[in-house]
């Protein structure tokens, strides 16, 4: 339901984009940019800003979709290209969710223990501490639906943005090596592994499944027709900016200490490391941010993901008139049987995955993820390419197309050294 129509200002305009920064900051972006720069340094702080720009333009393109149709990417894919778009949709959804889902509470529940280490066993704590958050996100979403969403995410943003980059600038190694790092690009050769890990902060900067989401929050703002394409282009710089400064933090962090690890395990050894050269101040106030981007990227996948479900379901099964003319632009009911009964699902069955081991699931959840950014790249490049559908101001521009040719190249690389690596 719709809850801002009457809502104005600055602070309004960067809601959704904020949201975005939120959801798609989790445990794995931090500790692969942390990472990344414990191993390779500053040298490759360009590889964030580049991440946060080409999913800049995959979520710009899919504004620009929504706002000159009134149909949400899912709804011109299903429409326009057919119905079965929608049924191998459904189940890579329900592939998708267990496996970010489980990893979700896994990092929460980490990050928590970490904080409050109330068991002995850190498996105990992991698991108790992750079905807790899970089923407190799921709470906060039920009571408060999107506007309740809405104001909790600003703050865990305001949390997050605050501590991880005062802890960047109390480790500082200098301002000319910080702009070197960003405005000379270099990849260093250490031990092999240069190549592979400013891949992976590229791609693993910003999220990847969660960039669908944005239309449907849009939608809850009300921004619908062409006049808020530049309110949605404004907020999409501001939100995908916060994500490059959090990679450019993150490496920054790591690259001033030696870490190792995988994960949330990794921020909380990171945080150990920073007690030599902070104290524990430095040790909590790092540790109270990754709890905020951890616990803001869950309840941002609880609130929006089961639009994604509750929205295929409709599609699939609307009359034939409907889907040759569209559907409007209608938000999703969050009080239907479909999104409520995917959130409860959501935020309970992968709760048994906090009791396995992750390694080969975080790989194919991995590989998932990043066969998604290609798939959005495609769709893009098909539905905005037509004018008789998105009309000529809308349409693909040359630098558009270059930029999502370029990016569905290079995550269909990172898709295949996944897979075989």
């Amino acid at each position: 339901m719709n809850v801002n129509n009457n809502k104005t200002g600055w602070w309004t305009i960067l809601g959704p984009g904020l949201l975005v920064a939120a959801t798609g900051i989790g445990a794995g972006d931090l500790a692969t940019a942390s990472f990344s720069g414990s191993i390779l340094g500053t040298a490759i702080l360009w590889a964030a800003v580049v991440g946060a720009f080409l999913k800049y333009v995959v979520t710009e393109g899919l504004a620009r979709w929504q706002l000159a149709t009134g149909d949400t990417l899912l709804e011109g894919l299903v429409r326009r290209i057919g119905r079965p778009v929608g049924w191998f949709f459904l189940p890579y959804l329900i592939i998708w969710s267990f496996f970010v889902a489980s990893a979700l509470m896994s990092g929460c529940g980490v990050t928590l223990h970490a904080m409050f280490p109330l068991f002995d066993d850190a498996a105990h704590g992991k698991i108790v501490f992750g079905a807790l958050s899970s089923l407190v996100g799921l709470a906060l979403v039920v009571a408060g639906g999107y506007a309740l969403f809405d104001k909790i995410m600003r703050v865990c943003i305001g949390v997050m943005f605050v501590t991880v980059i005062v802890t960047a600038v109390l480790l500082w190694p200098g301002t000319g090596e910080v702009l070197g790092g960003l405005f000379v690009p270099a990849i260093p050769d250490v031990d092999g592994q240069g190549i592979t890990w400013t891949v992976a902060l590229i791609g693993g900067i910003g999220g990847t499944f969660t960039v669908l989401c944005y239309g449907y929050w849009i939608r809850e703002e009300g921004r619908t027709g062409s006049a808020f394409l530049k309110t949605c282009r404004i907020d999409l710089i501001s939100g995908y900016a916060i994500t490059a400064l959090f990679g450019i933090a993150m490496v920054i962090i790591g690259s001033t200490i030696e870490i190792e690890g995988r994960g949330a395990t990794l921020l909380v050894t990171l945080s150990e490391q920073l007690v030599e050269p902070l104290g524990q101040t430095g040790k909590w106030l790092f540790l109270v941010g990754a709890a905020g981007a951890v616990f803001s990227s869950l309840l941002g996948v609880w609130q929006a993901v089961p639009y994604l479900f509750a929205d295929t379901l409709s599609l699939l099964g609307e009359d034939e008139a409907t889907a040759v003319h569209g559907g409007g632009s209608a938000a999703i009911d969050t009080r239907s049987t479909a999104y409520r009964g995917y959130l409860v699902a959501l935020a309970i069955v992968p709760i048994a995955g906090l009791f396995w081991s992750f390694q080969e699931i975080q790989k194919l959840y991995a590989v998932i993820g990043a066969t998604f950014i290609p798939f959005l790249a495609v769709a893009l490049l098909i539905l905005n390419g037509r004018s008789d559908w998105v009309g000529e101001r809308f349409r693909n521009r040359p630098t558009t197309v270059v930029v999502l040719v370029a990016t569905l190249a290079f995550f269909v690389w990172i898709g295949w050294r996944r897979l075989v690596g």
